[in-house]
């Protein structure tokens, strides 16, 4: 089947929609509007004008992106449309980063193989140490 594909932000309320429905919690909207719109780089999956797929890259747009919001509506998963996602950041990032660039992502538990495929390492502590995050 063929999606569409989109290169800006979705509607906040379509995107935190699509968080609920893989068990994600939502800040408040005001927060998440904030988080859309300073992102460097979208794409936005459609079946018809329902969201199904989402990706982003966050960062400071020149040492360092991050990429976040790797989200496949779960009746839509297993389609090809996390590939479809990670494709279209990977054309952006080949195209925007410069020598030196740092790429992060935090994977999701099980997931890792997903991101290896695309050059991903895990950081298992010989080279690069752990890698580590806070919630807040």
């Amino acid at each position: 089947m063929a999606y569409k594909v989109g290169f800006k932000a979705p509607a906040l309320d379509e995107f935190a929609n699509l968080r609920t429905q893989v068990k994600w919690q939502n800040p408040d909207d005001e927060i998440l509007k904030t988080s859309i719109e300073n992102s460097l780089f979208w794409v936005a999956v459609y079946d018809t004008d329902k969201l199904i797929g989402t990706g982003r890259v966050i960062g400071d747009g020149a040492m360092y992106f991050y990429i976040q919001d790797i989200i496949v509506a779960p009746s839509y998963q297993k389609q090809g449309i996390a590939r479809l996602v990670m494709t279209h950041i990977e054309n952006y990032l080949s195209s925007t980063c410069s020598n030196g660039a740092t790429v992060g992502l935090l994977s999701a538990y099980g997931k890792e193989s997903f991101y290896a495929q695309y050059g991903y390492i895990k950081r298992d502590g010989d080279v690069l140490g752990f890698g580590m995050c806070k919630f807040i």
